[in-house]
């Protein structure tokens, strides 16, 4: 998956010219003179952004960085206007940011599967002789010639969907956390940074019910200026309903952390604390009855939205420690 993946791209793309406008005068048998009737010139190709539940990466636009439409049709006689010219459509996964490159402007999002959004406009089509023919002007000989394509960088961003994001730092246990519960099957070793792309895992719940859960890369402190995998992965935490934290039972100060992480994403983006936060403290398999109750005195006190404390659950895993529980919490909290 790492090759891939895919969640930013960088095209340049040119739409098409509007076709000219048609200098033409009626003739036929009965008519040796007749009035203007030269047709208007087709519409140049829009670049249009489609979006595509199917698809998950942008890894089919990092190859082409020149995305060009077709121009539009000259205008023809009998005021027949020229064809429009064909729209460049690039399929897109949900999810899809596109950003003007050299003013790093928003411009929209592509949120619904099949959802079409035009990227650049076409030049729109130059007007034949009939369109200016007046009172005074029976007989014009001049048409428009058609507009130019638009010539414009632009940046895909891909934030993923997902109900749940998982927040910690590098070997808090995500990945194994995410490969327990799904069928999705991420890279797991002991050392850090093995995700470096994020996952998506399907999550049965009960009766038929379920959710999608994230596996973002490990944040480090002073991610949110770009260190470790820094602002790439950041993004993905904000398309997120839901943020579980997660702390290893053998962090040296749980608090601490939970504060570093905290910090890093308020940071990158202050809204994301407003949505709803669990704290999970991960790999307590090796802990006792007792250890984990006189942890839970030393465990992060928090709010979420609305004023209810953050729920915190100590779950193993490798052993299935409180995983039932957990999901019983986040469907809670998302349904909240």
């Amino acid at each position: 998956m790492e090759k891939n993946f895919v969640d930013y791209v960088k095209i340049c793309c040119r739409s098409g010219a509007g076709g000219p406008g048609y200098v033409h005068f009626h003739r036929d048998k009965k008519t040796a003179k007749g009035g203007p009737d030269g047709g208007n010139g087709g519409r140049g190709g829009h670049i249009i952004l489609r979006g595509n539940k199917q698809l998950w990466t942008l890894l089919h636009l990092k190859y082409r960085k020149h995305v060009i439409a077709e121009p539009g049709e000259r205008g023809g006689n009998a005021l027949r206007t020229g064809a429009d010219g064909h729209d460049e459509i690039l399929e897109v996964p949900l999810g899809t940011i596109a950003r003007d490159f050299d003013t790093n402007k928003f411009l929209f999002e592509i949120e619904e599967d099949g959802q079409e959004v035009i990227l650049v406009r076409g030049g729109r089509g130059g007007k034949g002789n009939n369109f200016f023919k007046s009172a005074t002007l029976q007989t014009p000989r001049h048409a428009q010639p058609g507009e130019e394509g638009l010539e414009e960088w632009k940046i895909l961003e891909l934030k993923l969907m997902a109900d749940v994001g998982l927040v910690g730092f590098p070997n808090a246990g995500k990945s194994t956390l995410l490969s327990v519960v799904s069928a999705a099957k991420p890279e797991i070793a002991d050392y850090p940074f093995t995700t470096l792309v994020p996952n998506l895992g399907m999550v049965k719940y009960r009766e038929d019910r379920s959710f999608i859960m994230a596996d973002i890369p490990g944040i480090i402190e002073g991610a949110h200026t770009g260190k470790g995998i820094g602002l790439r992965f950041l993004r993905h935490i904000e398309r997120n309903s839901l943020l579980l934290f997660m702390i290893p039972a053998d962090s040296k100060n749980i608090k601490a952390d939970y504060k570093i992480l905290k910090t890093e994403l308020k940071l990158h983006n202050p809204e994301l604390l407003d949505k709803r936060r669990i704290i999970a403290i991960t790999k307590c398999d090796m802990l006792d009855e007792e250890l984990i109750k006189e942890m839970k005195k030393e465990a992060p006190s928090d709010k979420n939205p609305g004023g209810t404390k953050v729920p915190v659950v100590f779950i193993s895993s490798i052993s299935q420690l409180n995983i039932d529980k957990l999901k019983d919490v986040i469907w809670k909290e998302l349904n909240a």
